[in-house]
């Protein structure tokens, strides 16, 4: 399970990111709380999990480069880029990655992922397995895309956004294909983020 912290009070974050620690594969982050906390965030919370930095990054190879480098040098241990600008931009991705692990969107896990991205969805699988990307990202919300993209993947790494708030189910997204899934206001916006993290991981495992 990956925990989703797109929380913007800094303070906050880091209190629910040492309650639910233990029980997560790593936190993703976005752009809302590195603009809150800048990027020695990723340094910070590096101390207590993996970070992989959800930038989704969408642009020509030396930006995309920049980025990486920049992310990783702060303590990612992984990277989320889109496929849709090219094989190029995702082997910049990779050759700027080092050791850390770039994973590529195919389909984004909203209702509007409906309107563009699923309609290429295994096209863009198809780019990031011929550049060798670490894994993919497919939507929970929708088990039968995962299973889709698995199809492409292979053993190559799958996780799904879009569990709890959004309406994606945990087994659901696991049993179609997911090696992760991602979890974000349903842990981090309750009462209690130990206590949902804990019983997530529960029914995971």
């Amino acid at each position: 399970m990956i925990l989703a912290l797109d929380e913007t009070n800094v303070d906050k974050a880091m209190v629910i990111a040492n309650e639910t620690a233990q029980f997560l594969d790593a936190i993703k982050i976005n752009w809302p709380l590195v603009l809150s906390g800048g990027p020695e965030i990723i340094t910070r919370l590096s101390d207590l999990s993996d970070v992989i930095c959800d930038f989704k990054v969408a642009d020509i190879p030396n930006t995309v480069r920049l980025i990486v480098e920049g992310a990783v040098s702060r303590g990612a241990s992984g990277v989320i880029v889109h496929a849709f600008p090219g094989s190029d931009s995702l082997i910049a991705a990779k050759e700027a990655a080092g050791g850390a692990e770039i994973y590529a969107v195919t389909e984004m896990s909203h209702p509007g992922g409906m309107e563009f991205t699923a309609k290429h969805a295994e096209e863009m699988a198809l780019v990031g397995i011929k550049c060798n990307v670490d894994g993919f990202i497919a939507p929970g919300t929708r088990p039968d895309r995962i299973r889709a993209i698995r199809k492409i993947a292979g053993d190559k790494e799958i996780m799904s956004p879009g569990i709890g708030t959004q309406g994606g189910d945990a087994m659901e997204a696991i049993e179609a294909g997911a090696d992760h899934v991602i979890v974000g206001r349903s842990i981090y916006g309750s009462a209690n983020p130990r206590e949902i993290a804990s019983e997530l991981c529960r029914r995971i495992s």
